[in-house]
This record gives C-alpha cells, structure tokens and sequence, in this order.
C-alpha cells in the first residue's frame, strides 16, 4: 500500500505538470476509448509507447506504477481461470486428460490484462500532475454545458475532486490501524478464513470512525471558509489553453484514429 500513487499529487515540475487540466482530462477519455477499440497488438504497442512517454515526461518513476498494479494479480487470475474454462475457440495450446487450453482463452484475457494496465497508468498519471483544485476546475468546464438542465456541475467536480484526494487518505489511515492491530496481536496474513475475516472486520470498523471523521473534519473546515453550496464563485487562477496543451489533445486523438483504423483494416 505505501507504493500505491494512485490519487496522489506528485508535486514536481514536469511537463505534464505544466498541461492544463482540462487537456489531460480530455487526453485521459480520448486515450480510454482509443485502449477499448483496437484489437490488434500494434495498436496496444503504439498506445503504450505513448503511455510510457507520458510517464517519462512526468518524471513518474515506472517502479511506482508497477507496484500500484499488484492488487489486480488475483483478478488477472481469476479472470485468466474464468476464460479457460469458458472459451473453447482457437488453438489448442496445452491438453491435460479431459482439460484443453485455447489460444482465444489466453489472447483473450491478454487483452483485457492491457486495457486494465494502460487505464490505471493514464488515470494515475492524471490524478498525478494535476492538483485537486485544478482537477475540480477541470471537471466543472467540462460538465458546463450541464447547466441549461440546471445540473449542479461544480458540486459534482467538487465531489468528484475529493473522493479522489481521499484515496491516498484512506490507504494510510489503513496502514495506520493495520499497523495499531497488528502490535495488539492481530494476524492479517496467517489463519484459517474465519480468521482472516474476523481480523478484516477489526479493521473495517475503525476505518470507517477515521473516514467519516475526516469528513465532518472537512465538512467544518469549508464551511468556516464560507463555502455556501450553489452561490456564485469567482476564480482567482483562470485557466488558459496553450500551444502544448492543444498538441498534446492532438496526439492523443491521432492515437484514438490510429486505434480505429487498425480495428477496421487489421
């Protein structure tokens, strides 16, 4: 967990620091559509050279990002178990008595194994070089065509916005307690299931105390700063589209067209 960056701002000074946020929010739903067409692996390799130079670009070490994928190695497994035991077309790769393994089966769950590596990599690195603030400004310009429906659109970036700063919060107030439990001699790691599920539930119940505490925390601090839900704000830093910021939603795009011609063609 304490490797886990996901939802916490890196403060540094990069190039994907310097983007507007609203480029990076746009870059991020033009580049998860451009992961979920493609079903080649040149256009998977194309995407993650991108990606890759996007994180270089961050000066986001590749070994953190790395570590906030081990949590998905059970799901990777589970879903690798589901397919073989579902997908019966393509090759035979392995045969085992009555079990046969199938090319589809591998290919398959390959390709969902990409997808879900190169979104958690571009939402990380979003959540990443962009403060919340500025996250919270981003999602409001985007949601503004909202309005005419009278769509609450700056509370929505706002919860939005918090929810998302509250994971890095929530992560190391549970390596707190994991760590207050285990010198009380509790056992997160050996034991039978009922074990294990006793020691989760002596967990779950302080992490929820910490977190709504941390909210009424936050909810008392905003409103000593005069925060009124609906009224009227002003902008003290306005936010401007710049030359790279356009280059960079251009790149983006080309790599979504890149990623619809090899659906069509290859």
């Amino acid at each position: 967990m304490n490797n886990l960056v996901f939802g916490k701002y890196i403060p540094i000074d990069s190039f994907m620091h310097r983007l507007d946020p609203r480029a990076k929010l746009i870059g991020l739903f033009v580049m998860i559509f451009a992961i979920f067409l493609p079903k080649s692996w040149w256009a998977f390799l194309a995407i993650g050279i991108l990606v890759l130079l996007a994180l270089i670009s961050a000066k986001i070490g590749i070994r953190m990002i790395i570590q906030s994928f081990k949590p998905m190695i059970m799901m990777m497994i589970f879903l690798l178990v589901i397919n073989t035991l579902t997908v019966k077309t393509g090759d035979v790769l392995f045969t085992y008595k009555s079990f046969e393994l199938y090319s589809d089966a591998v290919f398959n769950t390959l390709f969902v194994i990409v997808r879900l590596l190169l979104m958690i990599s571009l939402t990380t690195l979003l959540t990443a070089t962009t403060k919340p603030l500025d996250l919270t400004l981003a999602i409001e310009w985007l949601l503004k065509p909202l309005e005419i429906i009278r769509f609450p659109t700056y509370e929505v970036a706002l919860m939005v916005s918090i929810a998302l700063r509250f994971i890095p919060t929530i992560i190391e107030e549970t390596i707190r307690i994991m760590n207050a439990q285990k010198s009380r001699g509790v056992d997160f790691e050996n034991g039978n299931l009922s074990a294990k599920i006793s020691s989760i539930l002596s967990l779950i119940v302080p992490l929820f105390s910490v977190a709504f505490e941390r909210a009424y925390e936050l909810a008392d601090a905003m409103e000593a700063r005069g925060y009124v839900p609906g009224a009227e704000r002003t902008r003290y830093h306005i936010l401007r589209f710049h030359l790279q910021d356009f280059l960079y939603v251009i790149i983006c795009v080309l790599a979504l067209a890149f990623s619809i011609y090899t659906r069509i063609y290859l």
